[in-house]
């Protein structure tokens, strides 16, 4: 369901986000949601204290694993698209 939003701007204010629009060859909707989506992206999901817990419970953990330096040779080996 889409919802509006009125926000008001003093004349310079919105001259200069019309500008801003104009110069990116969109509207003025455009620009206010592309700039009103991006700090919404970069904010990060879930807490912090959750997401210390979680990595804090997976280093309790002990996992069989190969050896480094074999795992990354063979990660190379099919970068190159060769075979070992």
């Amino acid at each position: 369901m889409a919802k509006r939003l009125q926000v008001i701007l003093q004349d310079p204010e919105y001259r200069e986000i019309q500008r801003a629009a104009r110069s990116q060859r969109m509207s003025i909707a455009q620009w206010v949601r592309q700039a009103l989506n991006s700090p919404r992206r970069e904010e990060p999901l879930g807490s912090m204290d959750r997401k210390l817990a979680v990595i804090r419970a997976a280093a309790q953990h002990e996992f069989p694993s190969g050896d480094i330096d074999h795992m990354l040779a063979e990660i190379e080996t099919g970068y190159m698209g060769g075979t070992r």
